[in-house]
């Protein structure tokens, strides 16, 4: 088995809960529309979210776009005309304020911190990403955090991870470690970029697609098994 020096983490749903955050977040903006949001909506909603998010990764729509027209283009569904700039400042500053961690998350970083090089490699938006990780405590535990917001392009792309490359010292692929739940963007992002991955897969989804992981994992702590 191979000896890994290098392990770049995901952060959405890997180390932090963000549907928990999601949903506080989102309960709250309903609130501000005077809408009571209910179990359905909230799927609706999160599906809805899913999918803008994977024509963003595909490069079919923008980030600003994302980002700028969800909430208006939702909530019209809703009968409801608003501003969706504004709701998503709302909703942002909303969900900078959610931080939970995923179970075991905080204690297996803390243990790694001293035996590996931690790098975060995540999509979304730089501020909300960098408030998450500082009040969770997981931001001083890495050597570098890298935001698709900042980089200019989202993972899976390829010129992602170049850019992380350049910036981490002594970078070897056959050595580093990709961890993340999304088959899309980060398993299928290692794959592009020649690292091995670990599929984080604690509902233990079924892989219909072509994308292959190296490992997979249900717990977190599983990959110690991996790394050992």
């Amino acid at each position: 088995m191979k000896r890994y020096k290098t392990l770049l983490f995901d952060v959405d749903d890997t180390l932090l809960d963000f549907g928990a955050a999601e949903s506080a977040a989102l309960r709250q903006l309903f609130k501000d529309q005077k809408l009571t949001l209910t179990p359905e909506m909230e799927t609706h909603y999160k599906r809805f979210n899913k999918e803008q998010w994977w024509s963003y990764e595909a490069g079919k729509i923008s980030r600003d776009e994302l980002l700028n027209s969800r909430f208006s283009k939702f909530f019209k569904e809703y009968g409801q005309d608003v501003d969706g700039i504004l709701l998503e400042k709302k909703f942002r500053g909303y969900l900078r304020e959610g931080y939970q961690l995923i179970n075991g998350a905080f204690e297996l970083i803390k243990d790694l911190e001293s035996k590996y090089d931690l790098y975060i490699i995540t999509n979304g938006v730089s501020e909300t990403q960098d408030k998450r990780l500082r009040a969770s405590g997981l931001h001083p535990l890495f050597k570098n955090v890298f935001v698709s917001d900042d980089i200019g392009y989202q993972k899976p792309r390829k010129e992602f991870f170049d850019y992380v490359f350049e910036r981490i010292p002594n970078f070897t692929e056959k050595h580093s470690l990709v961890v993340g739940d999304s088959l899309g963007s980060d398993i299928k992002g290692a794959e592009l970029a020649g690292l091995d991955s670990c599929w984080f897969n604690p509902e233990r989804n079924p892989n219909d697609t072509t994308i292959m992981p190296t490992y997979e994992i249900r717990k977190l702590n599983e990959l110690y098994n991996i790394l050992k």
